[in-house]
């Protein structure tokens, strides 16, 4: 394992607690490969449903063997935005390539946005591409059996929920051996209503207990990992530190994780460089239950 470079860790605390992926951006895309990719098998914007953002990409190991493991990342975006990949960048791409290096399949989602889809679409859509992935993911070298499902903010919110509220997981339930949570909001009604959050939640605060994850992530059988950024913004650390907290009140032996000297978005964008505290995290709690 190793731990973020010093002239890294001075870059990223100079950015501090924003969230300005604009400026990691500039710190990290140079550490990262670029198109086209070696030792990979890509299959871009594979529609999952009718709407644009209804689509994934798929990574696979350029190898024999298999069937693999599948790690299926959601991005972020604070409810109204973000993408899997935009043209030219290498995000979210470098966690497809740590994925299909590890032996896995990649699977990386896109789903609709806030204030035209507001809640549940976010956990639907993570339900629609998780139906996908059990229907076709064995096309691809993929096993079906051995699907570990990972969110950064937002999208942690969104695999959160999915997870968490059987109501999305017909009609294979949710056909996920392990969840990954990273930076997520998961109990809305310890939040401080921002316009965002109304985007997507709703106007009405009385229901945003019934519509978080938080309850459901305390007694569902999915085995998780929970990881944060020591330089999250205050809210999105204290939620996942009240998720913690009650995870081990509940008695849930949940795998957790604070990254020290990263950021809201370092924390994945780091993935696939030298830096590997979390991924090293990540792929054992992989290997641990695939």
């Amino acid at each position: 394992m190793t731990f973020m470079p010093r002239d890294i860790a001075e870059k990223v605390a100079a950015i501090g607690t924003a969230i300005d992926p604009e400026a990691t951006s500039a710190i990290y895309a140079p550490l990262h490969e670029r198109e086209p990719y070696r030792g990979v098998k890509v299959t871009r914007d594979v529609k999952y449903g009718p709407d644009p953002r209804q689509a994934l990409d798929v990574f696979e190991p350029d190898r024999s063997g298999g069937p693999w493991p599948v790690f299926m990342f959601v991005h972020g975006g604070g409810y109204v935005g973000g993408s899997k990949h935009e043209p030219g960048s290498p995000f979210h791409d470098n966690i497809m390539l740590w994925a299909a290096k590890n032996g896995m399949v990649g699977v990386n989602a896109t789903y609709r946005v806030a204030p035209a889809h507001p809640w549940p679409a976010g956990a639907e859509d993570v339900a629609a591409a998780a139906r996908w992935v059990h229907l076709y993911i064995a096309r691809h070298g993929g096993d079906p059996a051995r699907v570990i499902l990972c969110g950064h903010s937002a999208g942690g919110t969104h695999v959160a929920t999915f997870v968490a509220q059987p109501r999305f997981h017909e009609p294979y339930g949710s056909g996920i051996k392990g969840l990954i949570l990273i930076s997520g909001n998961y109990d809305f009604a310890a939040l401080e209503p921002s316009e965002r959050l109304r985007q997507y939640v709703g106007d009405d605060a009385s229901k945003y207990a019934e519509r978080s994850p938080f309850a459901g992530l305390l007694e569902t059988p999915v085995p998780l990992m929970v990881a944060y950024a020591e330089l999250d913004p205050p809210f999105l650390a204290e939620q996942s530190r009240r998720l913690i907290a009650a995870l081990e009140r509940a008695g849930r032996n949940a795998r957790t994780l604070k990254l020290m000297q990263h950021g809201h978005i370092s924390i994945t964008y780091a993935i696939n460089t030298r830096d590997t505290e979390l991924s090293d995290a990540m792929l054992e709690f992989v290997r641990q239950r695939s």
